[in-house]
């Protein structure tokens, strides 16, 4: 038997080239990824900003987190996900609400944050709405009401 092997120290051209291309694609890769990270974090910045500044307009607000439920999170078919969200008036007049509602992935990391208004809820009755999400989620996602406010 006869084996060949090449044990020249040199690399020719065409096996140059090749590892100059795979080596340019895996940084491309790389960055398209950082790139996609980034964008996602800036998102997800945004979407916390807007909801601490929803959250602030209101004035006169009692804490109502105890007065929300969250039904499962589902995806809405276009990569979006939504949370039917369901508040309970416990005062003796109409009041509305604002509820900030999270979303995490299953290893507890923020994915994205909503912030949900139900309006002229009468006293003692249930009103409702939907959270839906920013931007497109791959399931499994996790909701919980982040803050709640009775105005």
């Amino acid at each position: 038997m006869t084996s060949c092997s090449d044990n020249s120290t040199s690399t020719s051209p065409a096996r140059s080239k090749a590892a100059s291309a795979a080596s340019s694609a895996a940084s491309a890769a790389s960055s398209a990824v950082a790139s996609l990270a980034s964008q996602g974090a800036s998102a997800l910045a945004s979407a916390s900003a807007e909801a601490r500044r929803r959250l602030d307009e209101v004035k006169d607000g009692i804490d109502a987190k105890n007065e929300v439920s969250l039904g499962s999170p589902a995806s809405a078919g276009d990569g979006r996900i939504t949370v039917p969200v369901t508040v309970h008036n416990t005062a003796d007049s109409a009041k509305s609400f604002v509820v900030q509602v999270s979303l995490h992935d299953k290893a507890g990391n923020l994915l994205d944050t909503i912030v949900v208004t139900v309006d002229d809820v009468a006293a003692g009755k249930d009103g409702s709405g939907t959270a839906r999400s920013n931007r497109k989620l791959s399931e499994p996602v996790r909701a919980e009401v982040a803050r709640a406010l009775r105005y």
